[in-house]
């Protein structure tokens, strides 16, 4: 998917697990973040709960793209400030990208 979002004009920063992520997204204050829930090190709810902690990362959106669309996760995860939930198999990669594109504005 970076190579997507790369040609259509988004720098990509891609973490391999949760702190990872945490680190990179709290230093580099990127516009938008895709956050997956199950992650290795720290899963993402434990990464959206940390970030709005933080000053640096209380304001960057986040749109939750993970396989989990039970009612639970969903809610927990808006409720710590996600501004969107979308379960990867009900998205086509072109649509994530306009859902990108939309939020990133």
């Amino acid at each position: 998917m970076s190579h997507t979002l790369n040609a259509e004009g988004f720098e990509v920063l891609i973490a391999h697990n949760g702190e990872e992520g945490l680190k990179k997204a709290l230093e580099e204050k990127p516009d938008l973040i895709l956050l997956d829930i199950i992650m290795p090190v720290m899963d993402g709810l434990t990464v959206l709960k940390k970030l709005r902690e933080d000053e640096r990362g209380k304001n960057i959106p986040v749109v939750a793209l993970t396989n989990l669309g039970d009612i639970k996760t969903v809610s927990e995860v808006l409720a710590h400030g996600a501004s969107d939930y979308l379960i990867k198999s009900e998205w086509k990669l072109d649509d994530l990208v306009r859902k990108v594109k939309e939020k990133a504005k």
